[in-house]
């Protein structure tokens, strides 16, 4: 969210990597816990994911003015599945009703340059995946140890909502408040 990152970043595609590897590493988490679903089904998924969100992303990436285009970024399931998710489910034969049931009926995740955030539910509290921060050494470095990070955040993820919901405020909430406003 910082403007202090943006002069390191040379073109929107080579930004949006480690973004996009904390979104579909959270979503392929999400899958990979209910455990009907393959790792090879997992990894021809996450591949397909990778691919049109950097595609839906392409021009609507502004690490100068992170808030703007935040709503066209954002992933939804809100009783109907967001199309991006159902597309790359195709591609591993998994249909609409089966990714209701495998994924929350709720849930938002927001894509944004230097911070991808979630919610689970419509009143849940807002947990943050990945934030770059100014003492990260670089772009591209951050992008290998950040891309794990998210897979394995599955297990922790109602350790995150419940320190949130214990008081801790996340830093997040207004900005995205007045985003999605």
């Amino acid at each position: 969210m910082s403007h202090r990152h943006s002069h390191r970043h040379r073109g929107p595609r080579a930004d949006m990597v480690p973004e996009i590897a904390a979104a579909v590493g959270f979503v392929s988490g999400l899958l990979r816990t209910r455990g009907c679903v393959s790792e090879q089904q997992l990894q021809v998924f996450s591949g397909a994911l990778r691919e049109a969100l950097t595609e839906h992303y392409k021009h609507h990436w502004f690490p100068e003015q992170p808030s703007k285009g935040s709503a066209y970024r954002c992933i939804r399931i809100n009783q109907r599945m967001d199309p991006l998710i159902s597309r790359a489910a195709g591609h591993v034969g998994l249909g609409l009703s089966q990714l209701l049931q495998l994924l929350p009926r709720e849930l938002t995740l927001w894509v944004d340059p230097f911070e991808v955030s979630y919610r689970i539910g419509e009143d849940g509290s807002i947990c943050v995946l990945y934030e770059a921060s100014s003492s990260s050494s670089s772009s591209s470095s951050s992008s290998s140890s950040s891309s794990s990070r998210p897979a394995g955040s599955c297990g922790g993820m109602l350790t995150c909502k419940n320190q949130l919901m214990l008081g801790r405020a996340s830093p997040s909430k207004n900005y995205i408040m007045t985003v999605s406003s």
